[in-house]
């Protein structure tokens, strides 16, 4: 729970508190795609989309053992021995495959006495009840398993416009099968998103809030080269929101969310070579975006919660 004097529940907050140690991600990349992606229901992807948002230096080609490894080892070398871990499976839609192959990279988490939990990145529609059985059978096995469903908006109009061929019914659905079992929710959304004003992205916050979320992350649009949003930035046909917008944005949606939802992230970085807006998206700026959303929280002397729309 948020604690007195904080002014949001952070991820660092939430693991520390549970595990009583420094709890760190190994974000993996897998050989997955997406059903908008290889034409199940739509070609070219999320517009915004770039190689499934994996980050450059990981590759799908290096074994998943391999991947953990290395990421552990990184992780002690800068923190300590004194540390557990969480397999983040981040890159594209990580449950839209057979059910072997799945249990196959799931079951590798279990290989590592430090690992505690696995974090599994899809959408919505990528949620059959019978991946969500075999999600919550390592609940079983002693892990902790979070599912992050990226919704990004709750204005269905937007969702079409950037392509991501579900809706806000499908992102409902999910959640509320999820929670049938014992796994944790994390929700995607993106502020900014091309024709999107202030009360759009407060709705999407609000969506949130009437449904059993525990977690969420929190991102400004960035635009990456090489994909159609890039095209369509350069074109002029929309602009991204200033770090000072951003800020504003992202405090209008921590006011709103109940006290109890963990935020796993309040920003997104991409490589620098990479990006083209906004120029505070990347790993070197990370703490400047941290900071003024700290900031604006301290000027308006808000705290999460503090707005918060349905009674709980």
């Amino acid at each position: 729970m948020l604690k007195e004097k904080s002014t949001y529940y952070s991820l660092k907050d939430y693991l520390k508190e549970k595990y009583g140690k420094r709890v760190q991600k190994i974000t993996v990349a897998l050989p997955f795609t997406c059903p908008n992606i290889d034409g199940t229901k739509a070609v070219g992807g999320c517009t915004y989309c770039f190689s499934g948002t994996r980050p450059a230096h990981l590759s799908p080609s290096v074994p998943l053992k391999k991947q953990i490894e290395e990421g552990i080892l990184r992780a002690k070398e800068r923190y300590g021995k004194n540390i557990l871990f969480f397999v983040y499976y981040q890159s594209y839609s990580n449950t839209y495959g057979e059910r072997d192959y799945l249990k196959s990279i799931y079951d590798t988490a279990l290989e590592f006495d430090e690992v505690v939990g696995i974090d599994v990145g899809t959408r919505p529609d990528c949620a059959p009840e019978w991946v969500l059985d075999l999600l919550e059978s390592y609940t079983q096995k002693g892990l902790e398993v979070w599912v992050e469903y990226g919704l990004q908006s709750a204005n269905f109009t937007t969702l079409r416009r950037i392509n991501r061929a579900h809706g806000v019914s499908d992102f409902v659905d999910a959640v509320l099968r999820t929670k049938r079992r014992n796994l944790k929710v994390c929700a995607h959304v993106i502020l900014g998103l091309p024709g999107e004003d202030e009360e759009d992205m407060l709705e999407t916050g609000k969506l949130l809030c009437a449904l059993p979320i525990d977690g969420v992350k929190i991102h400004p649009l960035h635009v990456i080269k090489g994909t159609k949003m890039a095209q369509q930035y350069l074109n002029g046909e929309f602009e991204v929101l200033s770090l000072q917008e951003y800020a504003k944005r992202a405090v209008d949606l921590i006011e709103i969310l109940p006290p109890n939802v963990v935020i796993h992230r309040l920003t997104g970085e991409v490589e620098e070579d990479r990006l083209i807006a906004p120029d505070y998206c990347t790993y070197r700026k990370k703490s400047e975006v941290l900071q003024a959303i700290q900031r604006e929280m301290e000027s308006r002397g808000s705290y999460q919660g503090c707005k918060s729309p349905f009674n709980r």
